[in-house]
């Protein structure tokens, strides 16, 4: 990361790269927006994506973001990405507006619990996991309508959406499938439920531009504008250990 222009300029041929694919498929580029991906990197880096207009940002781990996040710049609105065990509930609820990764309804029934106890209002995100694989967290579309139905029963978690992660393809075309999966099944549930499902997240670095084809809202990019995640930087693990949830 070499600094503040190096960003703008990357995040400027992102963004003109995101416009080109909304008008292929016949999209407002302001229908998609960026969540910035800062896993491993540090403070000075989300200041640098804030500086460059950034306005969200992703973390995967809560241990991770409960040192990061009091040293970054304000401002940001911040996303759980990464899968949520239910005994981390609480501090993830301290730290983050939105979590992308909810697959359960225990995990649903912690949150909902732990919410009305602490006064959070989260948007959450039901994480789906399209391609059925076994190494992935995410609730089958299968079981998915059971977890939508207790989600509309919360007084203190509000639904607005699906995520799900595509299988990494060299050939960003062979996620496709699973995009427009996804799409299909918002537009089903919208309609069986009767409720609305704005945020798409879907899509990453390799695959975003297939993504923004297929109706994601939401892009969870980090290498494409940040580079390669460097190595833990010197403290990071320390601070992560002394942490305690």
């Amino acid at each position: 990361m070499a600094g503040e222009t190096d960003v703008a300029e990357i995040l400027k041929g992102v963004q003109s790269r995101i416009a080109e694919a909304c008008a292929k498929a016949g999209r407002k580029p302001d229908e998609v927006e960026i969540i910035g991906v800062t896993k491993t990197h540090g403070p000075d880096v989300v200041r640098e994506a804030w500086a460059a207009g950034i306005r969200r940002f992703g973390e995967n781990k809560v241990q991770e973001a409960a040192w990061k996040i009091p040293e970054s710049v304000s401002g940001p609105e911040w996303h759980l990405i990464g899968h949520l065990q239910r005994n981390k509930v609480r501090p993830a609820l301290e730290l983050f507006t939105v979590i992308h990764s909810v697959d359960s309804v225990r995990l649903l029934e912690q949150i909902e619990r732990v919410a009305e106890e602490g006064g959070y209002r989260p948007e959450i995100l039901l994480e789906i996991n399209v391609a059925g694989e076994a190494s992935k967290s995410g609730v089958s579309p299968a079981q998915a309508p059971e977890v939508v139905e207790y989600a509309l029963g919360c007084r203190n978690v509000t639904l607005t959406g699906l995520m799900t992660l595509a299988p990494f393809c060299p050939d960003p075309e062979l996620t496709r499938p699973v995009f427009a999966k996804l799409r299909g099944l918002r537009d089903r549930w919208e309609s069986e439920f009767g409720i609305g499902l704005p945020n798409l997240s879907m899509g990453m670095s390799n695959d975003y531009l297939v993504a923004v084809e297929e109706g994601a809202t939401w892009l969870r990019l980090g290498t494409v504008l940040f580079g390669d995640r460097p190595k833990r930087k010197p403290g990071a693990d320390e601070a992560e250990e002394r942490w305690e949830p």
